[in-house]
């Protein structure tokens, strides 16, 4: 077919999307990502030569680029529309270079959302390529491979072979260790509280002790109970002293951004950062929804929320006619934060129309509950505040003070689309007024000790990261990913726990490498690449005046880094093959079982923790706590792979009594549960 127009993207889905609605003068194909690159071999910039990179064409890539050289050398016109930010304003770089296209050529195709409108409209106004950005995605990119290729080799031969260290990687992990220092250091406080149930009539309500004669007191310990006790007449009325009603309004919350989009999936859906990001790509890049593909939301890489001026009108149509103009509100508008890197607007459905119900069948279970989110939280940012009538009584007897807290819904608003994830119950209180007599029902003191901070999920580590600047939206993913795949960091109870490889290679960074793990030092870096993005500084003098800090920093841990020889741990039995004892190694995936005897012997095993429940498939085996290749539990039969039982969630050795299916532990932020793994059927884990 002729063709006069040529359109390259990243990816063969957007491809198809694209080439839909731009029609038979265009053909539209994928450069499938990245075409040239640093290679991996060696560093690749010539640091003496003001950091001139070299790039070279990523191998397996040949093919790909020969296709494209072969199909622009037939069309007219040549368009690079590659994502809208630091890194697609790079690939569509590399391709113009690939593919020797006029530098000054006005090609460069963008838009925010992949939908007809928008992509004709994009290619009514192509630009050139933007260098600013190409060079804060350069300055960044070579930034990266200088300290990943300086301290690496380092890492390998003072501690073990396989191992990295990274900018942003570096501090994440510190993060990570800094919390666990905490939790180690934190000495639990004692303190008291004394729940009680009082009734009216027939009516019961809950309140908690609050003071003594009207002022606040925090009881630490039993003599302070027993105290307050001994002026308590169980058996007598207390009288309602005060009543506070007020009415409280909560506004809605600003549509997604990256970092929070990842947060919220998380957290509602035990997403991984990685596969939220893969799923909105998904979204982004088009959907097969009635005779073709269509591009869902908004791109997924930003950290504003902006929102057009034609997505808000559309989002108060849609909310008036099907809710009623009381729930439309003055919207959150939002704003690009300060920093932010794009002027992209905030993750939005592409047409606030399509609603998740009505495209359910044609989506994937994960597709469906990540679009239902963006779908939600971007409808409700655009409706009125949730109203709440609030009721507070303090109740007294003898000087002693009891407080009742209690709200009611007046008016859903927001909440009617998005409610929060902790949304608390109304706590029902019955009429009261000042001066009647309530009784007590029940009353039971209890101690508690204070917690340790709790260690970092994936949801408030990207919270963290980002409110320090410490990365940009595409960052984050990877960089987790990255923590787990060097071992550094494993999953327990869905967070974050350092390895004891992490805290050695965290120490030697603290020792050595200090600006590199400080926090304040790595976010001005992400400001410093901001001004290049804005044409404010040159690429070139940044790296220059990172380097000469860093390059002392390197020739002081070249010469004063001692050999860490992390010992093997006797694993308390003899090899099978050779008889000499076994020993616990740490390798990529974690701690295994190998034969003291290696190289001679190279007998290893994996090292495997019982649970104490036979496998619920084959009744023989005991289910064992294993890793995937990405450090990830799971619950396997110790007989694979005669037996191929395996669950992410943890057996607990009894059958459902509803439907006889093996009973799992689900942990959430909220706690445990036993859950069945075929049926509705759920109980409180007893602990």
């Amino acid at each position: 077919m002729a063709y006069k127009n040529l359109v390259i993207v990243e990816s063969p889905t957007k491809a198809k999307t694209i080439g839909r609605y731009l029609g038979r003068n265009y053909k539209v194909v994928a450069s499938k990502g990245h075409l040239r690159d640093l290679p991996k071999s060696k560093m690749g910039v010539d640091i003496e030569n003001n950091f001139e990179p070299h790039y070279i064409t990523i191998r397996g890539k040949g093919d790909t680029v020969k296709e494209l050289r072969k199909l622009a050398n037939k069309a007219e016109n040549v368009y690079l529309a590659a994502d809208p930010d630091r890194e697609g304003e790079a690939i569509a770089w590399h391709l113009s270079h690939l593919l020797k296209l006029d530098p000054d050529a006005e090609n460069r195709v963008v838009f925010n959302e992949i939908t007809k409108d928008t992509v004709k409209e994009a290619f009514k106004e192509p630009r050139k390529i933007d260098m600013d950005l190409v060079d804060a995605q350069q300055a960044r990119r070579i930034l990266d491979r200088v300290v990943g290729y300086s301290i690496s080799p380092l890492l390998w031969k003072k501690i073990k072979g396989g191992l990295s260290a990274g900018r942003v990687q570096s501090v994440a992990l510190k993060l990570i260790i800094d919390r666990e220092k905490e939790i180690r250091n934190f000495k639990p406080e004692e303190y008291w509280t004394i729940p009680t149930k009082f009734k009216k009539g027939r009516s019961k309500f809950e309140a908690d002790f609050y003071g003594l004669s009207g002022k606040k007191l925090k009881l630490e310990n039993e003599a302070a109970v027993k105290d307050i006790m001994d002026r308590i007449d169980t058996n007598a009325t207390f009288t309602v002293k005060d009543i506070v009603e007020k009415e409280r309004r909560r506004k809605p919350y600003a549509p997604f951004t990256t970092s929070t989009m990842q947060q919220e999936a998380s957290n509602r859906l035990n997403f991984r950062a990685g596969k939220t990001m893969m799923v909105a790509q998904q979204l982004y890049e088009g959907v097969a929804i009635g005779g073709g593909t269509v591009g869902l939301i908004t791109y997924m890489r930003t950290d504003s929320t902006r929102i057009s001026p034609t997505a808000r009108q559309a989002a108060a149509t849609y909310i008036e006619d099907t809710y009623g103009k009381n729930f439309l509100g003055a919207g959150q508008r939002g704003k690009a934060s300060a920093g932010s890197q794009d002027a992209h607007e905030a993750i939005r459905p592409s047409d606030v129309t399509i609603t998740p119900e009505s495209i359910k069948d044609k989506l994937s279970k994960d597709q469906f509950r990540l679009y239902a989110l963006i779908w939600a939280r971007f409808v409700a940012s655009q409706m009125t505040d949730a109203v709440f009538d609030t009721i507070r009584a303090d109740i007294e007897q003898n000087d002693v003070t009891f407080r009742a807290n209690g709200q009611r819904i007046k008016f859903e608003g927001y909440m009617k689309v998005y409610k929060p994830a902790q949304s608390s119950k109304d706590n029902y209180l019955p009429d009261l007024s000042v001066g009647d007599d309530v009784k007590i029902d029940t009353i039971e003191p209890t101690q508690h000790f204070t917690q340790p901070p709790a260690r970092y999920n994936e949801a408030s580590l990207v919270k963290t990261m980002e409110e320090l600047g410490i990365g940009r939206p595409s960052t984050y993913a990877p960089t987790l990913e990255t923590l787990r795949k060097r071992y550094y960091v494993k999953m327990v109870a869905k967070r974050f726990e350092p390895t004891e490889l992490g805290e050695i290679v965290n120490n030697v960074m603290e020792e050595f490498f200090p600006q590199i793990v400080n926090v304040e030092f790595t976010a001005g870096l992400e400001d410093e690449l901001d001004d290049i993005e804005e044409g404010k500084r040159m690429w070139v003098s940044v790296l220059d005046e990172f380097y000469s800090s860093f390059a002392k920093d390197l020739d002081k841990a070249e010469e004063g880094m001692e050999k860490i020889e992390i010992k093997d741990e006797p694993a308390g039995f003899d090899c099978p093959e050779c008889g000499k004892p076994m020993v616990i190694k740490i390798g990529r995936y974690g701690k295994f079982y190998a034969c003291s005897g290696f190289p001679d012997c190279r007998h290893t095993e994996a090292i495997v923790k019982k649970i104490g429940v036979t496998c619920p498939t084959c009744g023989k085996g005991e289910v064992v706590e294993r890793k995937s290749k990405k450090n990830r539990i799971f619950y396997g039969c110790d007989r694979y792979p005669e037996c191929d039982f395996a669950s992410w969630d943890k057996p607990v050795g009894r059958n459902c009594p509803k439907c006889d299916h093996y009973l799992i532990e689900k942990t959430s932020r909220k706690g445990s549960q036993v859950k069945c793994s075929n049926c509705d059927y759920e109980e409180d884990l007893v602990q």
